[in-house]
Parts: structure tokens; C-alpha cells; sequence
């Protein structure tokens, strides 16, 4: 895991290190000066909706695996894993939290981070999907023989989650879920392009915030940064839109991810009933697991 998390501090330094040698702090400054509160407020009701569609789908592919969780465990927990993601280094760790409390609350750890890691590959399968799709359908700056390979790729992801997954019953809410999950980080990045300001429609902004939100998913990058701002930077600049225009929104976005999230460090104060395999329910501290 130290490693794995130096790996990931030293990758993100190097990336805000070149672009800011290239283009300057001026993108990030311009990133920051653009957030106000009313742009906040804006995200962090998107964030409300997001995270309400992350943690219905966690729940379907849970019970597809007969745990139980219903959704006021799920969206508190969601927000907790969401904010934890984005504080730590790994990356994941909000993911394994979530896991290993609701393997306590069922008596079952290993079959609740089964659940965690196929919800969480269920939603990148429909993410890589949609963003292909549309990719596909609206104008975009990736070549269309880009879009080939990627296209047979995705073929193959989706033939082995449909062959190994142990959530076929579910897939259909799955995907859903998914989708409005998508949309919803997808919303927030356009909120972040009106923000600074940038003039660009719906249409062309929205191939650029499926691109970079593929990029921000990759398991190199501390707290969402890094592999986002390089590919916003670059999605920029090859839709002809200034790659320090895609630098100042994707720190804008930044921002906006970091407030949506806030709500679950204000979760993990608050108490935490734990069940016991017993069924005893037992007070707790949610920084006891």
C-alpha cells in the first residue's frame, strides 16, 4: 500500500509539475477565483443526487449477493467512502471502510467487499461505455479509429463482467444507477466549464467531461488530481478551447468534488450503531472501524 500511495503522490506531482512549467500557476488561480457560493451550492446538490445513485446501485448488487442494505445505511456510508477517497492518498480507502463496516453490520466481510469492488466495476463498465457513445454520436477530439479500438475493448469489458459478475438480476438497475451517477459528476464538470467562464455549449462540453472523468478514475492520482487536470489540459487544447482554459476548469472542478464531499466528514463524527454477528446492536464510534 505505501508504495502504491508513493506511485500515486509522485505520478500526480509530476503531472501538476509539468503543467504548471508549461502553462503557469494563472490556470489554477483562475480556477479558484472562478468557485463562488452560489456555484457550490450548485454542486453539492448535484452531489446529493450522484451520491443517491452510487448508493442504489451498491445496494442492488448487495442484494443480488443476499446482504442486506437499504438506502439510509447506504447514502451516509457513500458520502463517508466519497470524502474519504478524496482526503487520502490512496484513493480507495473510503471504498474499503464501507466494505469492512458493512461486513461487521452482515457477519460477512469477504461478500460485502465483493459486493463494494463489483458495484464499483459495474459503474466504470457503464461509465467507459457512455463515454464511448457519446463520444461516438457528438463531436469530439478523439480520431475515429480511437474510438475503433476503444469501442472492441469495451466489448470485452462488458463480455467479462457479464461472464464473471454474480449480479446478472441486477444489471438493469445497475446500469441505471450508473448512468445518473455518470451524468451527475458529468453535470458538475459543465458547471465547472460555466463557471470560468469558458464559452462552449452543452453538446461540445459534454464529450470533454465524459473524457476527463474517465482520465480522473485512473488509479494514479491523489484526491481526484492529477490524471484530470492532464486530461483537461489536453481535451482542451484539441477541441481548440486553450489547454489553460481546461487547467482552470478542471481545478474548478476540483473544488466543486471537494465540496460535495464534505458531508461525510461531518458523518464520520456522528455516532455508528454497529451489528454484531449476534445481532446485538451495539454502540459505536465510526472511527472505531
Amino acid at each position: 500500500m505505501r508504495i502504491r500511495v508513493a506511485i500515486q503522490v509522485a505520478v500526480t506531482a509530476a503531472i501538476l509539475a509539468v503543467l504548471v512549467a508549461r502553462l503557469g500557476v494563472g490556470p489554477l488561480l483562475t480556477g479558484l477565483r472562478s468557485v463562488t457560493l452560489p456555484s457550490i451550492a450548485i454542486a453539492v446538490a448535484i452531489a446529493v443526487a450522484t451520491t443517491v445513485c452510487a448508493a442504489w446501485r451498491w445496494c442492488l448488487v448487495a442484494r443480488s449477493l443476499d446482504l442486506t442494505l437499504d438506502m439510509r445505511e447506504a447514502v451516509p456510508a457513500c458520502y463517508k467512502s466519497q470524502f474519504l477517497n478524496t482526503a487520502l492518498p490512496a484513493g480507495v480507502l473510503g471504498d474499503v471502510h464501507r466494505a469492512i463496516r458493512h461486513g461487521l453490520e452482515s457477519g460477512t466481510v469477504a461478500r460485502a467487499g465483493r459486493a463494494v469492488v463489483e458495484e464499483r466495476v459495474a459503474g466504470q463498465v457503464v461509465q467507459i461505455c457512455l463515454t464511448v457513445i457519446v463520444l461516438a454520436v457528438l463531436p469530439s477530439p478523439v480520431p475515429s479509429a480511437v474510438l475503433v479500438v476503444v469501442s472492441i475493448v469495451v466489448v470485452g469489458i462488458i463480455a467479462a463482467a457479464w461472464r464473471f459478475g454474480h449480479i446478472p438480476d441486477a444489471w438493469p438497475g445497475v446500469v441505471v444507477a450508473s448512468i445518473g451517477a455518470v451524468l451527475g459528476y458529468a453535470a458538475t464538470f459543465v458547471l465547472a466549464v460555466h463557471t470560468v467562464g469558458v464559452t462552449v455549449s452543452f453538446v461540445d462540453a459534454l464529450p470533454l467531461a465524459l473524457l476527463v472523468l474517465v482520465a480522473a478514475a485512473l488509479p494514479f492520482n491523489v484526491g481526484g488530481w492529477g490524471p484530470r487536470e492532464g486530461a483537461a489540459v489536453w481535451a482542451f487544447e484539441a477541441a481548440g478551447l486553450g489547454g489553460a482554459q481546461g487547467l482552470a476548469v478542471s481545478t474548478a472542478f476540483g473544488v466543486f468534488a471537494i465540496a460535495g464531499a464534505l458531508p461525510g466528514a461531518i458523518m464520520l463524527l456522528m455516532p455508528h450503531r454497529r451489528l454484531k454477528e449476534s445481532g446485538e446492536l451495539v454502540g459505536g464510534s465510526s472511527a472505531h472501524g
